[in-house]
């Protein structure tokens, strides 16, 4: 029995970048001698085990062999005759298909190093086209590594392009595409996710709504990009840079304009009402790919109320008390500064405004702390009852927010 450290682990480790999971290959090894060992099996598909005292997975070397449609279409050999190199050539990447034994000496029969070396993303095998779920992982990928200078290889491209046109990509189910994505929304640089999935043809199979906002124009002069697909980019990298690995902020970032896909030809490059229409396609999206309630419930307070942050200073009082109230944000104030990371990231996703001020979010909380330190019991004392007390608590925070507004500059 030998065992292997394999993975990201490896992977990482080459680049500098801080380990975080430990994965292990078993090779030579059969299922009883692990369980003699205090190992814990885990693995439903396939034989994987914890670590008695790490708790670090340890998986049996494997093979995988095609035999139906989608991700699931897999037959798993996994046994004691299974090697180490045929465990490897099952990986997708090159760079995740490096092992490194207990004396710290490298297995790489298929150049991971080399492609380390050169930033570039790579399959390991034609048997990459076998599983859809790899253009997602490839589209993560870049999303990870697009700040160290990795690119997707032209011969991988071409096969992910390929699994597009065969329809692969159309069985794969939303709970893993949701599980990618939501990854992919918390890594470094999420505009390349978007950019590898456009590039390959999935994004218009997987995320069409999305797909629809590339080539629509915006007013250059709130928007010198112009394109909307270009801004939305540039947002979601911003909204990595303001809230870095929150896949919330990512979420809201990535579907806030949605409606500017449905905008009236006439009305180009203006989109008016474009946060209402966004409303309509961003629901859809969420039901196809089950994504958690709150990302779909703040997703969508994102899309309708972003404009509404961008004015905040010409806001009345009690308008800005119901966009706080829309956002739950008196008892959840962490939902308030998720909805302002949104906003800030869109008023900086756009050409040569990446490092613009936005002091309506430091208004906004403070408009949030004034009306929250209206106290009920005030009003009780002076003998309110019932929905008395509502009114007469909405009325205080209105004039909080007022003596707030009074005395605050947008500058």
């Amino acid at each position: 029995m030998h065992i292997y450290l394999v993975g990201g682990a490896v992977r990482d480790t080459l680049l500098g970048r801080p380990v975080v999971d430990h994965d292990h290959v078993v090779v030579g090894a059969r299922p009883e001698e692990l369980l003699a060992l205090g190992y814990k099996p885990v693995g439903k598909d396939f034989p994987v085990f914890l670590h008695p005292e790490t708790g670090e997975e340890y998986a049996l070397a494997r093979t995988e062999r095609k035999s139906g449609r989608g991700y699931r279409g897999f037959v798993v050999q996994a046994d004691a005759t299974v090697t180490l190199e045929q465990d490897l050539a099952r990986r997708d990447l090159t760079i995740n298909a490096i092992a490194q034994d207990e004396h710290g000496l490298l297995t790489d029969p298929y150049h991971g190093v080399r492609d380390i070396g050169a930033r570039v993303l790579r399959h390991v095998s034609p048997a990459f086209v076998e599983d859809p779920v790899r253009v997602l992982r490839v589209a993560r990928f870049a999303a990870r590594f697009a700040p160290l200078g990795f690119t997707v290889a032209a011969e991988t491209m071409a096969l992910m392009q390929q699994m597009v046109r065969d329809g692969e990509v159309d069985h794969l189910v939303s709970e893993r595409v949701w599980s990618e994505t939501r990854k992919a929304l918390g890594e470094p640089q999420p505009s390349a996710f978007l950019r590898v999935l456009r590039e390959a043809g999935a994004l218009r199979v997987l995320f069409p709504e999305i797909d629809a906002l590339y080539g629509v124009p915006q007013r250059a002069e709130f928007h010198p990009e112009i394109d909307t697909g270009v801004h939305l980019e540039m947002v979601l990298d911003a909204a990595a840079k303001l809230a870095p690995g929150d896949d919330l902020v990512g979420f809201c970032a990535l579907v806030h304009d949605l409606g500017k896909a449905l905008t009236p030809v006439d009305e180009l490059p203006r989109h008016v009402g474009h946060e209402h229409r966004g409303v309509a396609p961003l629901r859809a999206l969420a039901a196809r790919l089950k994504v958690p309630t709150e990302h779909a419930a703040l997703a969508e307070l994102a899309c309708r109320e972003h404009l509404n942050a961008h004015r905040a200073f010409e806001l009345k009082p009690a308008t800005v008390l119901k966009l706080l109230n829309a956002l739950d944000a008196l008892r959840r104030p962490a939902r308030l500064d998720a909805f302002l990371a949104t906003c800030e990231a869109d008023k900086r996703g756009r050409l040569r405004h990446e490092h613009d001020a936005y002091p309506q979010a430091a208004y906004l909380r403070e408009a949030r702390a004034a009306a929250a330190a209206v106290d009920a019991a005030d009003f009780v004392a002076q003998g309110l009852t019932g929905p008395a007390i509502g009114a007469a608590m909405t009325a205080a925070r209105v004039a909080a927010i007022n003596v707030l507004k009074t005395n605050q500059s947008p500058s």
